[in-house]
């Protein structure tokens, strides 16, 4: 009796963990942008503590762009979102892995890397969001 009485009268269903609008690559992209921006800013100061601020920022900046795509990757995009993209684990996964050399680096080379694939993820996920 108690089962029924507390039961869902509507049953909603949604392909991620909240209705859509929560999700979005240019989180992941801004915290990119921010760590080329440190790497570009290092190469023209010698300062030991300055470029030990820098570090710890730029790492920090990457870390969260890592954590912006991996939350794309397990929470937004589905099965028939990777049907269709057949490229998005990889391209997923060469992300992530050019964030951590952007992390590991002061080359602004890498944090461009970085932002050229997410920049394809963004355009995935827009291609998701029309459909």
């Amino acid at each position: 009796m108690f089962s029924r009485l507390f039961a869902p009268r509507v049953t909603a269903h949604a392909h991620c963990d909240l209705p859509c609008g929560v999700y979005d690559p240019a989180q992941a992209r801004i915290e990119a942008e921010s760590v080329k921006a440190v790497q570009e800013k290092m190469a023209g100061n010698d300062d030991p503590h300055y470029q030990a601020r820098a570090t710890v920022i730029k790492e920090q900046r990457a870390e969260l762009a890592k954590h912006h795509v991996s939350v794309l990757w397990s929470d937004y995009f589905k099965a028939p979102h990777f049907e269709k993209y057949p490229q998005l684990h990889q391209l997923v996964n060469d992300t992530l892995k050019a964030l951590s050399a952007a992390k590991a680096s002061t080359d602004p080379a890498t944090g461009q890397k970085a932002l050229d694939l997410i920049a394809e993820i963004d355009k995935i996920f827009w291609e998701t969001k029309k459909a």
